[in-house]
């Protein structure tokens, strides 16, 4: 019990709160899988159009590495996925909640660069503008501060600190990428 008298935290064991984080862990992943695999089946058919015959080379360039980055996203973001049907029942699911969580935020980088990629091309193609560069680099700087800056501030203006200094109890406090809750 804390000083006001309320219950701080969850009472839970380490499986308990592997299979709670799990079942977070995999909600998150469903948003962003829905999000790039739409991303991606998009990107697929446009090698397709007449249009993409007539691009200069460099946009044909941007397109390319533009799909490898959504294939990467893509499998990065269902591999917790296929981790988890690898390792259930083997009663490693703490270790394998971390390693899905490393590859969520690794998934969610790489989309960050699909849709900034994507982006550039199609801003590219739509108008021919110098101010291209300048207006992915803004939205770029929206997705960080949407994605990682404000997560991240509140992590660390909300997460309770014990007297030793680790967050919530758990040495070192954690890194991007970890889930925390």
């Amino acid at each position: 019990m804390t000083q006001e008298g309320r219950r701080r935290g969850r009472n839970e064991t380490e499986e308990e709160r592997a299979d709670r984080m799990w079942v977070e862990l995999i909600q998150e992943v469903r948003v962003a899988q829905t999000g790039v695999q739409i991303l991606f089946g998009f990107l697929l058919t446009v090698v397709f159009q007449q249009k993409y015959a007539t691009l200069p080379h460099a946009d044909q360039v941007i397109y390319i590495m533009t799909v490898v980055l959504g294939a990467c996203a893509t499998g990065a973001l269902i591999g917790p996925v296929s981790l988890h049907r690898l390792v259930s029942g083997r009663r490693v699911k703490p270790q394998a909640v971390r390693l899905a969580s490393r590859m969520t935020f690794v998934g969610l980088v790489m989309l960050l660069v699909t849709m900034a990629s994507s982006l550039l091309l199609i801003l590219r193609v739509a108008t021919r503008s110098g101010y291209v560069p300048y207006l992915v680099a803004a939205v770029v700087a929206w997705y960080l501060v949407c994605w990682y800056g404000l997560p991240l501030w509140a992590r660390r203006r909300h997460t309770i600190r014990s007297s030793e200094g680790t967050a919530r109890g758990r040495p070192g406090g954690g890194t991007p990428g970890q889930e925390r809750t």
